[in-house]
């Protein structure tokens, strides 16, 4: 993969054989995020767990004390009074059944994040194929399936993020944009490791945490030191 001067003269700033304590490499991320917009910085978390053993999936949600920088565009699946207050709440788009086709059909998916209430998930199921693969299937372990549709939409509007494994057992999860300060990227960050080291599946064997790596959108990789972050 070629990459450009710009990235290469950024990789020259990182020891690859160096695991960084978590403040220098947030330094070392956003100084490195140069790109003309506002480059998104991810968590890469390696895990030993292994996916396709049901009792080590990981998948949860965490709220992130500053946000994601993003603005969450919100779809409810609701009806009547449950409708009405996902409207009240904020959420961008509120509908039912008459929604599946424009999902379906004409593959509209202006929308961050799907959220329902429970008796609406026979309907949302119909999308399972659409909304599955692109990750925005409602889930009760994120918080997405729910009666409380106003606590759902506070929180996601608050920069509730979720993380879960995906194929090769890592997951990824933006903790903020580049033009957070380092002490809200490490607010950030330190939220979710709390998150999913809480989250541990007690049948893991061996290492929890393999490695954790800071990465702006367009700059490389910085590697953490796991035991620290673990203490």
């Amino acid at each position: 993969m070629k990459r450009g001067k710009r990235y290469a003269e950024a990789a020259k700033t990182v020891d690859r054989s160096v695991l960084y304590d978590a403040p220098v490499a947030i330094s070392l991320v956003k100084k490195n995020a140069s790109a003309k917009f506002n480059e998104t910085i991810e968590a890469h978390i390696r895990t030993g767990c292994d996916g396709r053993h049901a009792d080590q999936q990981i998948r949860g949600a965490v709220v992130l004390p500053h946000g994601t920088g993003k603005t969450v565009r919100i779809l409810v699946f609701a009806k009547g009074p449950k409708a009405d207050e996902a409207q009240a709440a904020g959420a961008d788009y509120v509908g039912a059944e008459e929604l599946i086709p424009k999902i379906q059909n004409e593959g509209w998916l202006d929308f961050d994040v799907v959220v329902a209430t429970p008796d609406m998930m026979g309907v949302v199921g119909r999308l399972g194929r659409v909304l599955g693969p692109k990750g925005l299937m409602p889930n009760p372990k994120a918080g997405t399936v729910t009666m409380d549709v106003t606590k759902a939409i506070n929180d996601i509007k608050a920069g509730k993020v979720e993380y879960r494994l995906d194929k090769t057992n890592i997951i990824h999860v933006p903790v903020g944009k580049a033009s957070f300060t380092e002490e809200q990227l490490a607010d950030n960050f330190q939220t979710l490791v709390d998150a999913i080291v809480k989250a541990k599946p007690s049948t893991v064997k061996g290492a929890y945490l393999k490695s954790v790596t800071l990465a702006s959108t367009m700059g490389p990789g910085v590697k953490l030191n796991v035991a620290k972050l673990m203490g």
